[in-house]
């Protein structure tokens, strides 16, 4: 089982949550999205045993502080391997549209859709998601999916951005909803929810 802690990092309020591993205290971090006190504070009260870092997808709001906190704490970063591009390019992760400043990195693990790896003693599930990018993928572990920007509370991702996709928005939503069971859901921005919320309400969920 792991616990979750949710932090708000980011002027556009990016959800970064601290995984850990409740029989071993061995934990992840998704979406650094900017430097956070309280996070390292958080990391380093638990005995600093950071594993991973792990990443949705490739956008500034998401990425900003993976190497620095992956260095910080000698973790490993995690992504989907359609994502590892937009680690090194300025247009894609969209910090040449904003004029940011971001050093270039690539992930030290790859996945593929339907990967799966362990934090301490806790399976965690990687599938792809693309629609908001095409790197774009979620996490399941326990009874809870951290979906980044693909399903959102009643909504989904925009996709007019660089290699955004309707259609493959439209999969990914389905994909999602054709997940066996309830789950917690934990988007990349807003407030959560839970799939079965989302099959009722989610207008683009609806009517797949």
């Amino acid at each position: 089982m792991i616990d979750v802690k949710i932090f708000n990092v980011t002027v556009l309020m990016t959800n970064c949550c601290l995984l850990t591993d409740r029989k071993t205290g061995k934990m992840a971090v998704t979406d650094p999205g900017a430097p956070n006190e309280e996070l390292n504070s958080e990391i380093e009260k638990n005995g600093g045993k950071l594993e991973y870092v792990i990443l949705t997808h490739g956008h500034y709001d998401h990425i900003s502080y993976a190497k620095q906190l992956a260095e910080k704490f000698d973790a490993k970063i995690v992504t989907g391997e359609k994502n590892n591009e937009f680690l090194s390019n300025p247009t894609l992760n969209l910090t040449e549209k904003h004029r940011l400043s971001l050093k270039p990195f690539s992930a030290d693990i790859l996945l593929k859709d339907g990967d799966k790896f362990m934090l301490g003693n806790t399976e965690i599930k990687y599938i792809t998601t693309p629609g908001h990018t095409s790197g774009c993928g979620s996490y399941i572990f326990d009874d809870t999916i951290i979906s980044g920007d693909a399903l959102f509370c009643e909504s989904y991702g925009r996709t007019d951005l660089p290699t955004g996709d309707d259609a493959e928005m439209a999969k990914s939503i389905r994909k999602l909803k054709n997940l066996e069971g309830d789950y917690r859901v934990i988007p990349g921005h807003g407030p959560t929810t839970t799939l079965d919320h989302e099959r009722k309400y989610n207008p683009l969920m609806r009517i797949l």
